[in-house]
Formats: C-alpha cells, structure tokens, sequence
C-alpha cells in the first residue's frame, strides 16, 4: 500500500504468510514484476483522514475521505485486511478470502475495555490472563522471571503495574528468541538492536526476521545439506579404505584352492571334508565341500573368487579416489557458502551448481525416492510423470540409468559422480530396486535392462515415463525393496 503527501511517500507492507506475520514502513519500494496485482482498487486515490489503533487490541484503522475503513487485523496466522463501507458492520471486501470468519466480522466489536484498577484485579485475584487477556508470550514471561504466579496478592499488583508503566512508555527492543527475531516493548539485558521510534523498529524487524531470517534458513538448509554430504562421503572413504586394507593383506582364495588341488585325493569316494596342510601359512586348515560338490569344482570356484577380488581391488581403489575428489569438492562448496552473506549471492551460488538441483530444493518435493548404497546416491522415480521429470531436470549424461525390462516401471538412476565404471554389488542393488518398482516385483528373476543417461531420450509427444533407449545391457537380478535391501525405516 502506497501513501503521500506534499513531502513524501510512505509504503506499508503487509506480510501476511504463516507462521511468519510482519508489518513494515520503507520510503521505497518496488512491487514484484510478477504475480503482483492492485487490490482495494476503490480506494486509489482517496485521503487517509485518521489513523486510529483499537483498544487492547491488535488491530489498526485507516479512515479514508469516502467514508471507507480500511482495516488491519493482526491474529497471528488469520491476519488479514478488510474495507468497510461507511457504517457498514459487514466486510465488502477481504484481502483473504479464505479467512470465513472474517466476512461477517464487525471492525467495532474488536475495541476492548478492559478494567485495570485495583478492584477488578482484587476480584479476578490477580489472574493476569483474566486482567488483561492481551498480554503477549514476552511480558507473560518477564512476570513469571519475577515470581509473578507465586507472589501474594499485594505484590502481584505492584508488578503489574511496574509492567504497565514500561508498556505505557516502551523501548522498542529486538530480542533473539531461540533464534527467532521478536520485538519487545520491555527492556531486554541482551537485545539485538534497540530503538526510541517504532517504525524504525518494525522495520528492522521485518528485515531481520523475515528477509534475513528466511535468507539464513536457505542458507543453512542447504549448508547442512552438504555437510550430511560430506559426512557420508568420508564415512565411504573410511570404511572402503578399511576393506582395501583388508583385502591387500589376507591371503587370495587362490592360495585354498592351490591346496585343494593338491590335494584331490583326500576327497575320493565322496568324502566332504577333510584337514589340509596350507603349504603358504604352514598351518593346518579344515576344508569342507557342498554335497555332490567335486574338490576341482570347489577350487575353480576360489580361482575365479581370487580373480574378481583383483578386479573388486581395483575398483575400489578408483572409487575411493574419485570419493576423495567429491570430499574435496564439497568442501570447497562448504567453505565458498559459509561466506555468502546475501540473496543475491546464494542465488547466484545455487545457479552455478546447478548440478546440486537435488539438494537445493525440499525433499518432500523431489520426484523421485532417494537411497544410498556403498557411497553412491540410487534415485527411484515416484511415477511416469516423475519419472520424466528426473530424467530432465536432475540427470546428469554420466549418470547410470536403470529400468525393468519391457514392462512398466519406475526409472531408477544411479548418480556416478563422473566414475566410469560402478562396484557390481551397487548396479545389482539398483537393478533389484528397478524390478522391486515394476510389474515384475512378484517374479523370483527378472531382466532389468541399464545404460548410460545419454542414451536415454524422450520423444516428443510420447506419453508419460514412454522413452527410447540406445546401447542397453540386461541384468538378471532378484526384485528386492528397500526394507530388503537396507532395512526397516527406509
């Protein structure tokens, strides 16, 4: 709302969005190029005759030259603005319509007059919710810091009157409330600024709570967002670096089967087990085999356990390398955001890593379910039109994409973080996600077909979650959901 006289323009600005109602008064204001509208078109142009605030009562009135009220009405989350005819009891128009209670709202029934003398405080006994109902959170607790609710009649009278004499002739004080901007008309030990003028100080509550305050909770969402990030990523490094070690220090299956081989006497006439001489450790070890398993089954089975553990090694080295970088990466991210101090800044952050679209926005608004498994985020898309979604909006070319093969079903994405190569047992786990969200997740096998996201494309004009897929592999794979794979709670 815009006002002047011959000197110069004064704007009130009304933000009326649960949980956070705030009024202020700037000098200067530019409306939004979008989604802005005029309002209250009737009373463009007319004159502000009076401007009175009702008794006891959060509420103020403009009247205007027509006759009109204009009202403001401060009820927390059913705050709202209504415009009166001259006297009129009934609203002709309401800023939200959506407050019911409002449309038949009498503006005059909401003067109050309260009896602050002796003798009704006498007879309520000193209940101060009943002496002056319209005592807020911060003066209800400056009486009890004082003993208030146990102190004798006489003395709850003087405190009482000690907090109307400061109310009377108030500094208005902006507190830090459990990090929460408030404004206090009492005096505060601690508060973060001080003020002598109320716009002034309504002002700088407007900003501090609302405009800083919403810019450090963006902030720090995201903040947090990768720090959880970070965390995860270093707890992967720790404890694959943990296995690799393990696995560079304990002797190869090949050295059992060696001695299998060796050996393949011992089995004859069916005999499952039997102690062995490990001519490597020079100790004996007790060897047992499957039923109807010959010795030289068992031996190639090592063998090849022994060859992929050389291929597992490898692959761990190059993941726990490229999770290094991502640490490294986050870090950065971490420190470049502790040191924006704006909007402007953070918007223009979020826009330069825009590969982090994910954590930028609210889960609850993702189109997709997320898991994670060994260190690498896997993406499940909530239905078709999520499913294209993600694959628009928050896929990168790199990244591995997955889905049950010729039947419907969610897409699933495992986020590569530009590896070129995954661990077998992450694409397992995701090919079993892929068949668990399809019309297959009842069979005991299913084919899941995967490919890299560049080969995947949607077609114009083809229906929801329908695209074409180029240089597909198929994976055998058991459908398995998320409780199966990684427990209750997911």
């Amino acid at each position: 709302m815009e006002t002047e006289d011959a000197e110069e323009s004064r704007f009130v600005r009304a933000h009326f969005l649960p949980p956070q109602i705030y009024l202020s008064f700037p000098e200067n204001f530019q409306r939004a190029k979008r989604n802005s509208i005029n309002l209250f078109k009737e009373i463009i142009g007319e004159k502000i005759l009076v401007c009175k605030v009702l008794s006891f009562e959060r509420a103020f009135y403009f009247n205007l030259s027509s006759g009109k009220i204009l009202l403001f009405k401060l009820h927390a989350n059913r705050s709202n603005v209504l415009l009166y005819e001259h006297d009129e009891a009934i609203p002709f128009k309401l800023f939200r319509n959506g407050i019911t209670e409002d449309r038949d709202l009498d503006w005059r029934t909401l003067n109050k007059n309260y009896d602050l003398g002796w003798g009704n405080f006498e007879k309520l006994e000193g209940n101060a919710s009943q002496f002056l109902p319209t005592l807020g959170a911060i003066p209800r607790g400056w009486l009890k810091e004082r003993g208030y609710p146990d102190a004798d009649l006489q003395s709850k009278w003087e405190l009482m009157q000690e907090l109307l004499d400061m109310l009377e002739t108030p500094l208005f004080s902006l507190i830090d409330q459990k990090g929460e901007i408030q404004l206090s008309l009492l005096p505060n030990d601690n508060p973060v600024k001080s003020f002598s003028n109320p716009i002034q100080a309504v002002n700088e509550l407007f900003y501090l709570a609302l405009v800083r305050g919403n810019f450090e909770k963006d902030k720090n969402s995201l903040l947090k967002k990768y720090q959880e990030q970070l965390k995860r990523t270093k707890s992967y490094i720790q404890k694959s670096t943990q296995k690799l070690e393990e696995l560079r220090n304990s002797p190869p299956p090949s050295n059992l089967a060696d001695v299998i081989m060796a050996n393949l006497h011992v089995f004859q006439n069916g005999r499952l087990e039997a102690e062995l001489m490990d001519f490597y450790s020079g100790e004996n070890i007790l060897v047992k085999l499957k039923p109807n398993q010959k010795p030289q089954d068992y031996a190639a089975s090592l063998y090849r356990k022994s060859k992929n553990r050389k291929l597992e090694w490898e692959q761990l080295e190059k993941t726990i390398s490229a999770k290094i970088t991502q640490a490294e990466m986050l870090e950065s991210k971490i420190e470049k955001l502790n040191a924006i101090d704006d909007f402007r800044s953070l918007k223009a952050f979020k826009k330069t890593h825009g590969e982090d679209k994910a954590l930028q926005k609210e889960e609850v608004i993702l189109p997709f379910k997320t898991f994670e498994f060994e260190g690498f985020p896997i993406w499940v898309g909530k239905s078709a039109q999520a499913n294209d979604e993600m694959l628009r909006g928050y896929t990168k070319k790199d990244d591995l994409w997955l889905h049950a093969r010729m039947v419907p079903g969610s897409h699933v994405l495992i986020k590569t973080s530009g590896l070129k190569s995954i661990p077998l047992a992450v694409l397992e786990t995701a090919a079993s996600l892929a068949a668990f969200y399809s019309k297959n997740k009842n069979e005991s096998l299913a084919p899941v077909i995967h490919t890299e996201a560049k080969y995947v494309r949607k077609v114009k004009g083809s229906p929801a979650g329908s695209v074409v897929v180029e240089k597909e592999k198929v994976l055998m794979v058991i459908p398995k959901g998320p409780e199966e794979i990684f427990g209750k709670g997911n």
